[in-house]
């Protein structure tokens, strides 16, 4: 089991190097000790790359002659859980999953009395997004964003169809966005960017096809690999058109992947002793499960997975996670326990559990992510003074 390192090792601390080089206080979270803050505070320009998906051990097996990997300088672990939700929060916000409290694909709001998909920022059963029932999502998140905090002019690069979400909205606060249809385009903006101002500047530029080809054809595959491939090509070239101007790259990712296989998922459907202990749908990740238990089955709830997916999962109180630190330091989220359900299930090898809302559309992933692995937990630090 590998777990986050917020003491210095984790992609907090990342954001907190860059916080501090750009003149803020230390906070909560130390710097990471990969980064010399001093060197970093000299550069005029900061970017901060985000690959989906991209874990260490992946770029560990690629041609070592690949631009991303002759730059590696590096290993930091993502958050926990290892998932895009919890783990960009992290990176818009500078904290913790135990401060931003937002726990997984699926999170329970007791607000909203609703279990909701945080990024889309829609209902789990479906339908239009929440701000169309007047759910406001500043309010509901109530963000601390790095980019409120960083004394510098500030920018984010997304692909056109989140450029504007509510939750881009909510946690991007006043930094100026910039929308992009491809690959080259994302680089062409941050290029754009760098080039074309003399003030100091951060850049936040997120890229979300490798995880999605990762998730459907599997992080082994073809497909994933020859994407890399494009990837660095890309980044070879932008670096070429940035050099000279004063800028220091980070390349990190949310999460690395595992394979998991069609006879390593538990169906909760096919385990109705279990799934009437629940009063909730199954929240947070498929590797890793928050329960919320009717409190007159947890017996019944316990002795079930122990008995019967002792071989699949470890159990867990999920309070007890977060005392012990899984979720980040320091005082915890105000409604962080309500998010994270009574009991958690961390599952083993390439488990996965799942369940379906009646009507919700099924399908199976190849690639998988959220867990405790070193190749799910693990993602690079690749840094570039242009």
């Amino acid at each position: 089991m590998i777990l986050p390192d917020y003491t210095g090792g984790s992609i907090v601390n990342l954001l907190s190097a860059i916080q501090q080089a750009f003149g803020l206080a230390p906070g909560l979270y130390a710097p990471t000790p990969h980064v010399d803050v001093q060197r970093l505070a000299a550069s005029r320009n900061i970017v901060l790359m985000v690959i989906d998906g991209l874990g260490y051990h992946f770029l560990r097996q690629q041609d070592a002659k690949a631009t991303l990997r002759r730059h590696l300088a590096g290993r930091l672990t993502s958050v926990f859980p290892a998932t895009t939700a919890s783990a960009i929060t992290s990176l818009m916000t500078g904290n913790g999953p135990q401060q931003h409290g937002v726990t997984g694909w699926f999170t329970y709001f007791r607000e909203l009395g609703s279990v909701i998909a945080p990024l889309p920022f829609t209902a789990r059963y479906g339908g239009g997004a929440l701000r169309d029932a007047g759910i406001d999502a500043h309010a509901l998140f109530r963000p601390q964003s790095v980019f409120d905090g960083i004394g510098a002019q500030t920018h984010i690069v997304l692909p056109r169809r989140i450029v504007d979400s509510d939750y881009t909205l909510a946690h991007g606060a006043t930094a100026k966005r910039h929308a992009y249809r491809s690959l080259g385009q994302c680089f062409e903006r941050v290029q754009h960017i760098l080039t074309s101002s003399t003030t100091r500047q951060y850049v936040y530029a997120y890229w979300p096809e490798f995880d999605s080809l990762s998730h459907a054809c599997g992080i082994g595959s073809a497909q994933a690999v020859a994407h890399f491939g494009e990837l660095d090509a890309a980044f070879s070239r932008f670096l070429e058109t940035v050099n000279g101007t004063s800028t220091t790259v980070f390349v990190t990712a949310d999460h690395g992947f595992i394979d998991s296989e069609p006879d390593k998922m538990i169906r909760l459907e096919e385990h109705p002793a279990l799934a009437e202990t629940l009063m909730l749908p199954l929240c947070g990740e498929p590797r890793v499960a928050f329960c919320y238990v009717h409190p007159r089955k947890c017996e019944q709830f316990e002795s079930y997975v122990l008995g019967e997916l002792g071989d699949c999962a470890t159990l867990h109180s999920s309070t007890d996670l977060v005392r012990q630190g899984f979720f980040g330091l320091g005082e915890p989220h105000a409604r962080l326990c309500e998010r994270v359900g009574h009991y958690t299930l961390i599952m083993k090898d390439n488990y996965v559990i799942k369940d379906w809302l009646l009507g919700e559309k099924r399908y199976v992933h190849i690639g998988v992510h959220g867990g405790v692995s070193e190749q799910e937990m693990h993602v690079p630090l690749i840094v570039v003074e242009a």
